[in-house]
C-alpha cells in the first residue's frame, strides 16, 4: 500500500512548507494592518468626537452663569447634546453633587467613579471605550473652566462644572469588522497563490530528484553507464555531479571486477581441460594397479590404493570445475526427457549403493513424471544424498511429493501446472546459525582450520546452479527435530 508513502513524500512535504509560511505571513500581515488601521480608524473617530465635544463646551461655556442652578445645568446639557446635529450625543453635567442630563432619567452607566475622580481632580480631558447593551461607546469627560485662563497652565480656573458625554462608536465598529470581513477574504486568495506557487516550486526541486531516482533505479538494474544531466550550481546540481563520480568510479571498478572475474574463470576452464586427459590416462594406471594391488606387498599396496584414491578425487574435483565453469559462461543447457521422477531417484541411490544407507519416501508409480533433464537430476539427489551421508548421521532420507504450482511452499514455473518438492534430511547436529547464508557458496568451509575435504567444495554449488537451471528452488534449514533439511522444488512442465 502506496498511501502512506505518498503522503510523507518530498511533494507533500514541500507544499505543506510553503502553505506555513504563507498561512503564517498572511495571517501575521493581516493582524498588522488589521491593528493599524482598526487603530487609526478609532483614533480618527476618537479624536474628532473629542474636538467637538471640547469646542461644543468651550463655545456654550461663557453664556452658564455662576454658580449655576439647576436648571442651568440642564440648559447647558441640553445645548451641548445639540450641537451636533448628525450626531447623537448623550451628555450629563454635574456640578457639587447636582446632576442633569439630557435626556430625562439617563443614569448615565458608563460613567465610572474612577473616571469621575480623573476629571475632578486632574482637570482635564479623561476619554475611555466601554462596552454597553447597545454596543460600543465613548466615554469623554471634561471640566469646565471660568475666567481668565491661568499663565503656567494655560488653562482657565476649574469652576467645579464636569462635562460627560457618551458617543455610540457603532459606525467606528461597523469600519472595523468590514476590516476584519476584508482581511479574511484576501487571506484565502493568498494561501490559494501560495499553494500554486509551492506547487511550482516543488515541481522545480522534486525534478532533478525524479531523475536521481530514476537514475539511481537504472544502476540498481546494472546500467552503469547512467549519468544525470548537471544544470545549475545548487546544492542539487553538486549532488548530481556527485552520483555521476560516483557512478563512473562504480563503473570503473565493476569493469575490472569483471574483467578479473573473467580471466579467472577462463584461467579455471583452461586448468580443468588441460588436466583432464592426463587425469584419464593416471585414472587408467591406478584401475590397474588396484587389480593388482592385493598381489603387492602391504605398505605397496597400501601406496597404490591411496594414489588411486586421491586421483579420484583429483578428477572428481576437475569435472566439478568444468561443470562449474559451464555455469558461469552460459553455456550450461538442459537436455530435457519425460522421465517418472520417484524412478530416477530410486535408480541414482542404486547406482552409489546407497539403496540400503539412505530410506526413501515415494509417491507411486507415474505419479511424478514430468520432463527434465535426467543426468542433472541425478546430480542434484546425489549431490544432496552425498552430503548428507558425509557430514550428517544415519538415518539419512530421500522424500518426494507433487503438488500444484500454486500451492503453499511450492514454487510455480512458466509450463507447470504441478512441482515435484524432494526433500534430503539426516539425523547429524544440522547446519550451524552462521553457516547456513553460505552452504552454496563456492569452496565454503564452515571449519576454516581444515583444509581440505572429502568433496570439491563445489557440489552444493553445482546443485543449487542445476536446480534454478530447471527453474526451481533450493533451501537449507534445520529441522525442528534435529539434523538438516535441504528441499528442492522443480516444476514438473508437460511440454519441452
Amino acid at each position: 500500500m502506496r498511501l502512506p508513502l505518498v503522503l510523507g513524500g518530498l511533494r507533500i512535504r514541500l507544499v505543506v512548507a510553503f502553505a506555513l509560511v504563507a498561512v503564517v505571513a498572511t495571517v501575521t500581515t493581516g493582524a498588522l494592518a488589521f491593528r493599524a488601521a482598526r487603530t487609526g480608524l478609532l483614533q480618527q473617530g476618537q479624536d474628532t468626537v473629542i474636538t467637538q465635544f471640547r469646542d461644543a463646551v468651550d463655545s456654550l461655556a461663557p453664556s452658564l452663569t455662576f454658580p449655576p442652578a439647576q436648571d442651568d445645568l440642564q440648559v447647558f446639557a441640553d445645548q451641548i447634546a445639540h450641537a451636533q446635529r448628525t450626531t447623537d450625543w448623550r451628555v450629563m453635567v454635574t456640578y457639587q453633587g447636582r446632576t442633569a442630563t439630557s435626556a430625562p432619567g439617563d443614569a448615565f452607566t458608563e460613567l465610572t467613579p474612577a473616571m469621575r475622580a480623573s476629571v475632578r481632580d486632574r482637570s482635564a480631558t479623561v476619554f475611555q471605550r466601554v462596552s454597553t447593551a447597545h454596543g460600543p461607546a465613548l466615554v469623554v469627560g471634561l471640566p469646565v473652566g471660568i475666567g481668565t485662563p491661568d499663565q503656567d497652565r494655560g488653562l482657565p480656573p476649574p469652576s467645579g462644572v464636569a462635562v460627560f458625554l457618551t458617543v455610540p462608536q457603532n459606525d467606528a465598529q461597523g469600519y472595523v469588522d468590514s476590516l476584519v470581513s476584508a482581511v479574511e477574504r484576501a487571506t484565502v486568495p493568498a494561501l490559494l497563490v501560495a499553494v500554486l506557487l509551492a506547487l511550482l516550486a516543488a515541481r522545480g526541486v522534486l525534478r532533478p530528484v525524479r531523475a536521481l531516482r530514476g537514475a539511481t533505479r537504472r544502476i540498481a538494474e546494472g546500467h552503469l553507464e547512467t549519468r544525470l544531466a548537471v544544470h545549475g550550481s545548487d546544492e542539487l546540481a553538486d549532488l548530481s555531479h556527485t552520483f555521476n563520480d560516483t557512478a563512473a568510479a562504480l563503473e570503473s571498478s565493476v569493469a575490472d571486477l569483471r574483467r578479473m572475474e573473467g580471466r579467472a574463470r577462463r584461467f579455471a576452464a583452461d586448468v580443468s581441460h588441460e588436466l583432464r586427459t592426463p587425469l584419464a590416462a593416471m585414472a587408467a594406471v591406478t584401475d590397474v594397479l588396484d587389480e593388482d594391488a592385493a598381489q603387492l606387498d602391504r605398505d605397496t599396496a597400501t601406496a597404490v590404493r591411496l594414489i588411486s584414491e586421491e586421483t579420484g578425487k583429483l578428477v572428481r574435483l576437475v569435472d566439478d570445475l568444468m561443470e562449474i565453469s559451464r555455469f558461469d559462461a552460459g553455456a550450461a543447457s538442459l537436455h530435457l526427457d519425460e522421465v517418472d521422477l520417484a524412478e530416477s531417484v530410486l535408480r541414482t541411490l542404486a547406482a552409489r549403493g546407497w539403496q540400503d544407507t539412505v530410506g526413501t519416501e515415494l509417491p507411486p508409480p507415474d505419479t511424478a513424471r514430468g520432463i527434465v533433464d535426467p543426468r542433472r537430476l541425478d546430480v542434484i539427489v546425489a549431490n544432496l544424498a552425498g552430503n548428507a551421508l558425509r557430514h550428517g548421521e544415519l538415518p539419512v532420507r530421500v522424500r518426494m511429493s507433487v503438488r500444484a504450482a500454486d500451492a503453499p511452499g511450492a514454487a510455480g514455473a512458466s509450463g507447470a501446472d504441478r512441482v515435484a518438492v524432494i526433500e534430503v534430511t539426516d539425523s547429524g547436529p544440522g547446519i550451524p546459525q552462521d553457516v547456513l547464508p553460505h552452504v552454496f557458496d563456492r569452496f565454503y568451509k564452515s571449519d576454516t582450520s581444515r583444509t581440505r575435504t572429502e568433496g570439491s567444495g563445489l557440489g552444493l554449488s553445482i546443485t543449487a546452479e542445476n536446480v534454478h537451471l530447471h527453474g526451481g528452488t533450493i533451501t537449507a534449514a534445520n529441522s525442528p527435530a534435529g539434523g538438516a533439511v535441504f528441499t528442492v522444488t522443480l516444476p514438473l512442465r508437460r511440454d519441452v
